[in-house]
């Protein structure tokens, strides 16, 4: 049996997961991070993007952060997010939309958006396509 490590994912609004798992991969600010049993503790920022828990089954699961912190202890790692949902249940229509929204904000200059919101939704939108995308490449090859 392999060693496991126990994984919390909670957002503002619920527990997203909670189980045991062999492996978690997550979008760290500073960039990609894989966190295994008995990491090295650890507390770091994420950014938007991708929370990846490979499951003792072999099984990976994959869910989109909004942001937020990791938090890494020997035996636990806890993903507090700004907003977190699994990445089936993010809805690819309004990130698409919330995607054209923030590059016509980008793009027009006398618009009274502040340009910091706009990139920052952009960066949300993309990071959800791109979760979406990774979801539909995993489910193809199994």
């Amino acid at each position: 049996m392999a060693m496991t490590i126990h994984v919390d994912i909670v957002s503002a609004e619920n527990e997203i997961f909670t189980g045991q798992a062999e492996a978690v991969f997550a979008s760290a600010v500073e960039g990609e991070i894989g966190i295994y049993p008995r990491h090295t503790p650890l507390l770091t920022r994420l950014k938007p993007g991708e929370v990846r828990v490979l499951k003792s089954s072999g099984e990976e699961e994959q869910f989109y952060v909004s942001g937020g912190i990791l938090e890494v202890q020997p035996h636990v790692v806890t993903v507090l997010a700004d907003t977190a949902s699994r990445a089936a249940d993010v809805d690819e229509a309004a990130a698409l939309a919330a995607k054209a929204d923030a590059e016509r904000a980008l793009n027009d200059k006398s618009a009274k958006r502040d340009l910091a919101e706009a990139q920052k939704e952009l960066a949300e939108a993309m990071a959800q396509l791109r979760a979406i995308e990774r979801m539909r490449k995993g489910k193809k090859g199994h």
